[in-house]
C-alpha cells in the first residue's frame, strides 16, 4: 500500500467517533476519502468489490443489517450504490444507543431525494473531504497556521520555498492523492482521463440519467474559462452554445446540478455581512471547480503553459488558495464566501467561522499587485458595521511570493507555500 499522506480532518474524524454513531466522509471521487475512512476502521466492506458487489445488492434487498456485521468502526464504502443502507445504519446506530463510533460510510455522490430516507439527524454526521491542500501534499511548510491567525498571531516571519515552477505544477496535478508520485509527463494524461470519466460516466450516476458527453465537455470548458469569476447562467449558458441556440437555462442548471451532486463543482458563495452603510451586496456565487486542476485538464494547459499564460494562471492560483482555505478552515468550523458590492470592492476570499469570527483574503500572484490588494482590505474592515460583527481577526493578501509578514497597516502578506491549518 502506498505511503498515507496525513490529511488535515484526520483529527476532526477521530473527535467526531468518540460522540457520532456514525460519519459520512462525502466528497469528489479520487480525493482519498477510502484511504483516510481505512485510517479510522476497524473492519470494512467495499460495496464496488466486483467480486462481491452483485452478493453485496441481494443480501441489502433481503436482509441489509447482515452488511454491518464487523468490528466498529465498521466502514461501508460507496454506500450510495446500497441506498437502503442509510436507514439500516441509522436503527443500528439506535439500537446500540450509547456506543459511538460504530460505523464510517463514504461517498462520492448524492442518491436522489427519498422521502423514506431517514436525515441521520443526531445518529449520522456528515464529513466534506477535499483533495489536499498544499500543506497536505508537503508542498507548504504550514508555518502560518490559518488557526493562529484567528486566534490573532499575527506576529509572522516565514519563507516559502515553493518555486513558481512547483507551484504551476502543484496547480496541473492537484490535490490528488493517487498523483502524488506520479511522474509529471504522465500528471496530464491522467487528469485528462479523469475529466473524461467525468464527462461520460460520473455526471449520469447521481440520479440515472442520461446526460450528453458533448454537453458536459461545453459546460466544463466554460467552467474552465470563467474559473474565478462570478459568471452567471446566461453568461455559462451563451459560453457554451456558439452555434447551437438549442441549450437552455434549464439544461446548464440541471448538468451543473449534477456536478454539483458529484462533488466536482463548489462555487464560493457571496458573503453578506452587516454594513455601516446601505451598500448593495452581489449575491452570485463565484465558479469553481472542487480543485483547479480540474480546470487545467479540461484546458488542456501544461505547468509550462500556466508560465506563459498569467491570466490563466493567477485564476487557476486563485482557485488553488480556495480549495487550501476550504481545507483548513473547515476544522475550525468555518466556510468560504467572497464579497463584492456595487462599487466594485471585493475581496477573494472571506472566512467565516460560526463563532462570528471572521477574516478576509486577497488572492494576488506578485509582489506589485499586494498594495492595492492590503488598500482593498482595508477598506472592507471600514464598511463593516463593527457594532453588529465583530471586528476582523486578519486581513490577509495571500501570494505566490516568498515572504511571510506584517506589514505596517496590520495586513498580513502570506505565501501559499506557508499557509497551513
Amino acid at each position: 500500500m502506498k505511503e498515507y499522506f496525513p490529511r488535515v480532518i484526520d483529527s476532526h474524524l477521530s473527535e467526531t467517533l468518540e460522540h457520532s454513531g456514525a460519519i459520512l466522509i462525502e466528497g469528489v471521487r479520487w480525493c482519498g476519502k477510502t484511504r483516510t475512512a481505512k485510517e479510522h476502521a476497524a473492519s470494512e466492506i467495499s460495496l464496488q468489490d466486483p467480486d462481491r458487489s452483485e452478493s453485496y445488492l441481494k443480501m441489502a434487498e433481503i436482509k441489509p443489517s447482515l452488511l454491518l456485521n464487523g468490528e466498529t468502526p465498521r466502514l461501508i464504502d460507496e454506500w450510495q450504490m446500497v441506498p437502503s443502507l442509510w436507514n439500516s445504519v441509522k436503527y443500528t446506530v439506535d439500537k446500540r444507543y450509547g456506543n459511538p463510533g460504530q460505523f464510517i460510510l463514504t461517498g462520492s455522490a448524492t442518491p436522489p431525494k427519498d422521502d423514506k430516507r431517514h436525515s441521520g439527524a443526531g445518529r449520522i454526521t456528515m464529513v466534506r473531504m477535499r483533495p489536499m491542500s498544499l500543506f497536505e501534499s508537503r508542498d507548504s511548510n504550514g508555518l502560518v497556521s490559518l488557526r493562529g491567525l484567528f486566534d490573532r498571531e499575527h506576529d509572522i516571519e516565514a519563507i516559502s520555498e515553493l518555486s513558481i515552477d512547483r507551484l504551476s505544477s502543484a496547480v496541473v496535478r492537484g490535490g490528488w492523492p493517487g498523483l502524488m508520485d506520479l511522474k509529471e509527463k504522465y500528471v496530464m494524461r491522467e487528469m485528462q482521463n479523469y475529466v473524461e470519466s467525468i464527462i461520460s460516466i460520473d455526471i449520469s450516476k447521481p440520479d440515472d440519467v442520461d446526460r450528453s458527453p458533448a454537453i458536459a465537455r461545453k459546460l466544463m470548458r466554460s467552467i474552465s474559462r470563467n474559473i474565478s469569476s462570478v459568471a452567471n447562467m446566461s453568461t455559462i449558458r451563451n459560453d457554451m452554445a456558439g452555434d447551437d441556440d438549442m441549450i437552455s437555462d434549464k439544461t446548464v442548471s440541471s448538468y451543473i446540478g449534477a456536478l454539483r451532486r458529484i462533488f466536482v463543482v463548489e462555487d464560493v458563495p457571496a458573503w453578506n455581512p452587516s454594513l455601516r452603510s446601505k451598500t448593495a451586496v452581489r449575491a452570485s456565487p463565484k465558479r469553481h471547480f472542487v480543485d483547479p486542476s480540474i480546470a487545467a485538464a479540461v484546458m488542456r494547459i501544461s505547468p509550462n503553459g500556466l508560465l506563459e499564460d498569467l491570466n490563466t494562471f493567477g485564476l487557476l492560483f486563485e482557485s488553488l488558495c480556495v480549495r487550501d482555505l476550504r481545507v483548513h478552515s473547515q476544522i475550525l468550523d468555518g466556510e468560504v464566501f467572497h464579497y463584492r458590492d456595487r462599487y466594485d470592492l471585493e475581496a477573494d476570499a472571506v472566512i467565516h467561522l460560526n463563532d462570528g469570527r471572521w477574516g478576509a483574503a486577497e488572492i494576488k500572484m506578485r509582489n506589485n499587485e499586494i498594495d492595492k490588494a492590503a488598500k482593498n482590505l482595508k477598506k472592507l474592515k471600514e464598511r463593516v458595521d463593527t457594532d453588529r460583527m465583530k471586528e476582523p481577526s486578519f486581513l490577509m493578501v495571500l501570494t505566490a511570493t516568498e515572504y511571510a509578514y506584517q506589514r505596517e497597516d496590520g495586513v498580513l502578506v502570506v505565501p501559499i507555500g506557508c499557509l497551513g491549518p
